[in-house]
């Protein structure tokens, strides 16, 4: 059985990754990571008000005056022509699950050394070390690739043009990074939280191995000449 102090660490650490696993479902299941105002000129000016995740979203049409003309909602892949903004989109979420996944085994690998010690040197700390990494660098990746496919890609615009296909000249874009864009960000901190976690478990064991290891050095000088 781990000690109490194992047992302590590795509760924390598993209830910090099991945070994490929650945060990127969150993420993943929620469309408010952007807010668009696509702004176009034709006959006359007209506004689009986009706000959308990675699967749906809702726009909003605006004419010259600000009166809204017509509300839909839509699906995100049904409505984007533009091939590299779908391969991108698809990307980011096959990296999302790829996250989760490592998160899921995360939060595994500390849960089961909160409760045993584990043979095998991969199930103990350096699983959670790669696990966490590997989890931290997917959301990274996802925090870059999402920015690019909407300012590189013209996401947005192509989301506007898809659900209003009259629309002519695009003239300027305003976006809005959501909520659901920057609980990623969270979800890094997380997992640099529950590594240190566990580097600081390993530092102290490390700590008093090495002081079992040298009874005599730190003895008492009279038991030393004794």
């Amino acid at each position: 059985m781990p000690s109490r102090k194992k047992t302590a660490m590795f509760a924390s650490a598993f209830l910090v990754c099991a945070c994490s696993f929650v945060m990127i479902c969150v993420v993943l299941a929620t469309q408010h990571w952007m807010s668009s105002k696509v702004h176009f000129s034709s006959n006359s000016s007209v506004t689009v008000s986009l706000t959308y995740g990675l699967f749906s979203g809702t726009c909003e049409q605006f004419v010259e005056a600000g009166l809204q003309v017509s509300e839909s909602t839509f699906q995100v892949a049904d409505k984007l022509r533009n091939t590299k903004a779908k391969s991108t989109l698809v990307a980011i979420i096959v990296i999302l699950v790829l996250s989760l996944l490592s998160s899921l085994l995360s939060s595994g690998f500390t849960g089961t050394n909160a409760i045993s010690n584990p043979y095998q040197t991969f199930l103990g700390p350096i699983g959670v070390y790669t696990w966490n990494s590997l989890c931290g660098i997917f959301i990274l990746i996802a925090m870059i690739l999402f920015p690019v496919n909407v300012e590189g890609n013209s996401l947005s615009v192509e989301l506007a043009r898809g659900c209003f296909s009259f629309l002519q000249m695009h003239t300027t874009s305003t976006h809005t990074y959501g909520y659901s864009y920057w609980i990623m960000l969270l979800i890094i901190l997380l997992n640099i939280a529950s590594i240190i976690i566990i580097y600081f478990y390993e530092h102290a064991r490390y700590s008093k191995k090495k002081e079992q290891e040298r009874p005599i050095e730190n003895a008492p000088k009279d038991v030393i000449l004794f």
